[in-house]
């Protein structure tokens, strides 16, 4: 059996055939839009201007994406995260969702191991994929009724809407900043001595899980009072996306020149 199963011809070949279908169907709508704006009378100024601006700010969600196939390409290789991604996934979903499938498989090390069994492989591509259908196949279902329970607050106080979209994306962080803060990483008991071990360094929670939560942070302040200031929409929505790659960056750089101090963990 061949061991780079993850990345050999035949994974590039559906993820060529996803992201050709891809690009085909936004072709498509796009020259349905176009058409349509020019039936309502849109200049072709005003049309070109809107391409371009949208084709600016789907560089910042490009760029959390291609965090995340990063984030996933130790344990899955870059082929499935980069389909995955081409189609409907995000970070927020994605990695918990890989995470939960190589834990109940029973790999140590999470995401930070790779994945060598195709069977596992195998199993992870189909839990990060169902979950992604489900919310796909209950819109036409749910999708009316919500927004008219959501319209029907937002019209007696339009501050609710704004309110309760804020705690769901906080509520979905909080999770991620727990798990920063007090995750237990994985443990391995050594059956002769019965002493226990975590083999994957930054696995728990400690000096490099609250590096990477604080200089986020940090970035993240630095670019919103640098967009109050100076009023450029690009900054506010390259904010997110890049607070992550630095902050990343100041994780690599604490675990290159301080190992020491990277090492410490208080819930391993």
């Amino acid at each position: 059996m061949f061991t780079d199963f993850k990345s050999d011809g035949f994974m590039y070949l559906i993820a060529l055939a996803v992201v050709i279908f891809v690009c085909i169907q936004a072709l498509f709508f796009m020259r349905k839009a176009w058409k349509r704006g020019k039936e309502l009378g849109i200049t072709t100024e005003k049309l070109k201007n809107t391409v371009t601006s949208s084709a600016i700010f789907s560089i910042a969600p490009a760029i959390g994406i291609a965090v995340t196939v990063i984030t996933l390409s130790v344990a899955l290789g870059y082929v499935l995260p980069w389909i995955r991604l081409s189609v409907i996934g995000a970070i927020q979903y994605e990695v918990p969702a890989a995470e939960a499938a190589i834990g109940a498989a029973g790999l140590v090390g999470g995401i930070s191991s790779e994945v060598t069994d195709p069977k596992i492989f195998t199993a992870i591509a189909w839990v990060m994929t169902l979950g992604s259908i489900l919310p796909i196949a209950l819109v036409p279902i749910v999708l009316k009724k919500i927004q008219k329970s959501v319209s029907g607050v937002a019209s007696k106080n339009a501050k609710w809407t704004d309110l309760m979209s804020s705690a769901a994306f906080i509520g979905l962080i909080s999770a991620f900043i727990g798990r920063g803060l007090a995750g237990v990483g994985e443990k391995v008991v050594d059956e002769a001595t019965g002493v226990v071990t975590n083999p994957v360094i930054g696995d728990g929670a400690g000096v490099l899980s609250v590096t990477a939560i604080v200089s986020s942070v940090v970035f993240m302040l630095i670019f919103t009072l640098a967009n109050k200031k100076l009023k450029k929409n690009w900054i506010d929505a390259l904010a997110m996306p890049l607070s992550m790659v630095l902050a990343m960056v100041v994780v690599v750089l604490v675990n290159r020149f301080l190992p020491e101090l990277a090492a410490i963990e208080w819930r391993y």
